[in-house]
């Protein structure tokens, strides 16, 4: 597929001294951001749909853990210390 973005002048120069800098080809550069970009973006959509299904089954189940269980357990983290139990 090929697509075209528009750039300015300013950001066209910026690329060109990165691409520069790195010895890459400027689309090399571009591609490498659209990437880095959209894979940040879909990480944080499936970060807001997990937690709209959080908040959905808490609304529903009312079952919980408080700040203070969450705070205990991740200071275990790397024992074997067992994942607390929700609780209503």
């Amino acid at each position: 597929m090929t697509t075209s973005i528009e750039l300015d002048d300013d950001l066209k120069g910026r690329i060109q001294k990165l691409a520069n800098q790195r010895q890459k080809p400027a689309d090399r550069i571009m591609h490498e951001a659209i990437v880095q970009y959209v894979e940040r973006e879909e990480a944080r959509e499936g970060f807001d749909q997990e937690a709209a299904a959080s908040w959905a089954a808490y609304q529903k189940t009312g079952r919980h853990l408080t700040g203070l269980e969450v705070r205990t357990w991740l200071s275990t983290w790397g024992t074997d210390a067992d994942l607390p139990e929700c609780h209503d």
